[in-house]
């Protein structure tokens, strides 16, 4: 699977919307999370704004930052203690002011329209690409295997296609 190219770019009609949303969740994310987890959010609120029609156009600011917000911490395991930055679903509702089941509604509504599942490549934190078994798993001569244990002409024939975001021996 190729990896996503991603952008903050809005069309000039939804750039109000685009801003209202980011300034919440930016704020959040300083509180709460770190700055990995802002840019991806970020990267979500503007691909929603480009669709057409984009459905960011109706709805609340903070229903939309909170929908979006726990649709990329399900992809990253945000609601599992174990890890770091961790948060309960139902604190990060009462911090965007959403209830229970209208923010669970909008993480759905946005994982759908934007292809997301947990351990999704396109969608995971940066530091935890090397750990994200999705990232490295290839179809070659129709076996699936772990590109990080092939040669690395074949990991650098993958990174030339977009199939994997680096070399794994160069980041080593």
């Amino acid at each position: 699977m190729a990896q996503m190219k991603k952008s903050e770019n809005v069309p000039k009609s939804m750039q109000e919307k685009y801003q209202a949303i980011v300034e919440i969740t930016d704020r959040f994310s300083a509180e709460n999370l770190n700055d990995d987890y802002a840019q991806l959010i970020r990267y979500a609120v503007a691909a929603l704004c480009r669709k057409r029609p984009s459905p960011v156009e109706t709805g609340k600011p903070n229903t939309w930052a909170c929908g979006i917000t726990h649709a990329i911490g399900m992809v990253n395991f945000l609601f599992d203690k174990s890890q770091i930055p961790h948060i309960n679903a139902k604190a990060l509702y009462k911090k965007f002011d959403v209830g229970e089941s209208t923010g669970n509604a909008k993480s759905k509504a946005v994982r759908t329209m934007l292809g997301m599942y947990q351990l999704d490549p396109n969608w995971s934190l940066p530091g935890r690409l090397q750990s994200n078994p999705m990232v490295w798993m290839l179809s070659v001569n129709g076996m699936i295997v772990d590109v990080r244990s092939m040669p690395r002409e074949i990991q650098e024939i993958a990174f030339e296609k977009g199939f994997i975001p680096y070399i794994p021996d160069d980041k080593e």
